[in-house]
């Protein structure tokens, strides 16, 4: 059963007694028991990478836990022109919030990024994925949130992104990058729907919400810390498409 993120809001606003601003959550000595078992990091990016094709759009969708911050970090990438949150390795009639809550709708919260390869590269994109968007060695969850529906999962757009994550996962298991393996699946044929437009730019709109204070802004300061030739501090936003 999944966590009810309501619950773990509440007990995020006891843990830091009100305190609002990101800044004065960092500045509190707070432990979060539901802290990424592995710490952020720089990966080494993959071995290979999908090629630079005629054209500047190509399109990436990567479940890594609650989308708020999963679009969050890509919003912050240079050269994604877009990051949408929504829903895959589902069907069309159960992509909605309340069903995929639920944890048996084969959906995970995923975010559909659009990016101009000739500015980053899906290889580029891959590495931001495990190095700081999100913990993939947790498996059915991510932090608070636990189910099926926050799993760590790559959606390839076809064959070759797929095997270019693929040698990446088996890449970064045979290093030893992370003290535990890897637990990201690669889902090919799933297509990806939109959710609902509250979930959209959630992170910008709600910077001082405790549960993403606690669980997403650290996300976009490791981006910046440990990215910063990618890093831009404006998002690109979807309520300004």
């Amino acid at each position: 059963m999944a966590t009810n993120r309501s619950s773990i809001r509440g007990w995020a606003i006891g843990v830091i007694g009100g305190v609002l601003a990101v800044a004065a959550v960092a500045a509190m000595p707070v432990p979060n028991p539901f802290a990424r078992a592995e710490p952020s990091r720089v990966v080494p990016p993959p071995a290979a990478d999908v090629a630079t094709e005629d054209g500047t759009r190509q399109v990436a969708v990567f479940a890594g836990g609650c989308f708020w911050g999963v679009q969050g970090v890509y919003q912050h990438v240079a050269g994604v022109s877009s990051a949408v949150s929504g829903y895959a390795g589902g069907d069309k009639r159960s992509a909605r919030y309340e069903t995929v809550g639920g944890g048996d709708s084969g959906h995970a919260e995923a975010v559909q990024i659009t990016f101009d390869p000739r500015q980053v590269s899906y290889g580029a994109l891959l590495q931001i994925f495990f190095s700081v968007a999100h913990d993939p060695t947790q498996l059915n969850r991510q932090g608070p949130d636990v189910g099926t529906q926050y799993r760590s999962t790559i959606f390839p757009a076809d064959a070759k992104q797929a095997e270019v994550a693929k040698a990446y996962i088996a890449q970064l298991n045979a290093a030893h990058t992370f003290d535990a393996p890897i637990v990201t699946t690669i889902e090919p044929d799933r297509p990806f729907y939109a959710a609902e437009g509250y979930h959209q730019d959630y992170l910008t709109l709600h910077p001082g919400e405790p549960y993403i204070a606690i669980n997403d802004l650290p996300k976009i300061a490791e981006l910046k810390r440990l990215f910063p030739n990618r890093y831009r501090a404006a998002p690109v936003l979807v309520r300004s498409r």
